[in-house]
């Protein structure tokens, strides 16, 4: 896909990836809704800022109807509690499943027909390395991303047809707020992470695996399942 002259919608877009992600977009003459739940707190400029809210269906509804020229979804937006599946609460963990799973589902279903009636695009989906590693204290979040990751591959092929592209990020740490307590030297720097994922985008990849941690453990998936 053609980043120049796209119109790109972007969830979570007031900060972290999901900034560099929007900033990178105007670089490459894309048009940018900055989406967030808040946009008064979209601090980018040129940028259309979208008040959007993954786990309201009218706020959804809404953006798709102001973004009805968009070509391009980024389904950015996601949370991460540090809740483990037994001991964590529950509505923690329904949290995490809301946002990270139903959340992307939710936004993809309303603008699929508007990026269709636009005569197709794409739809990059940010997961993690979480979607195939699952340490015990990172549940919620492990089973919300594996989750998202077999969304991402069933929309892929539902999307095909309509002339939708579908990308997958996969990441482990990178240096925004959400990593905030991880070591430096094992975080990687979202800026790298963006670029690499736009280009996904421009060339047509299913994935994109930004990171060496990442791609190792997407090559050890045929082994027994990592303890962590």
């Amino acid at each position: 896909m053609e980043l120049k002259e796209a119109v790109a919608v972007v969830t979570g877009a007031n900060r972290g990836l999901g900034r560099h992600l929007a900033a990178q977009l105007l670089e490459r003459g894309a048009k940018v809704y900055a989406a967030a739940r808040s946009p008064e707190s979209v601090d980018l400029p040129g940028v259309v800022p979208l008040r959007l809210d993954v786990t309201d269906a009218d706020s959804i509804r809404d953006a798709s109807r102001i973004a009805s020229d968009a070509t391009l979804l980024v389904n950015n937006a996601g949370v991460s509690t540090g809740t483990s599946l037994v001991a964590g609460g529950p509505e923690t963990v329904r949290l995490e499943m809301e946002v990270n799973f139903f959340g992307p589902l939710a936004v993809t279903r309303a603008f699929a027909p508007v990026i269709e009636r636009n005569g197709g695009g794409a739809v990059l989906n940010v997961l993690s390395v979480l979607s195939w590693l699952h340490p015990a204290a990172l549940g919620a979040y492990a089973a919300s991303k594996a989750a998202a990751w077999a969304q991402t591959n069933a929309v892929r092929g539902e999307l095909a047809s309509r002339g939708i592209a579908v990308t997958a990020l996969h990441v482990g740490y990178m240096d925004t707020d959400m990593a905030a307590g991880v070591p430096a030297d094992q975080k990687a720097d979202p800026a790298e992470v963006a670029a690499q994922a736009l280009s996904g985008i421009e060339t047509g990849q299913p994935e994109v695996l930004a990171d060496p941690l990442t791609r190792s453990v997407k090559q050890a998936l045929a082994g027994p399942p990592q303890e962590a």
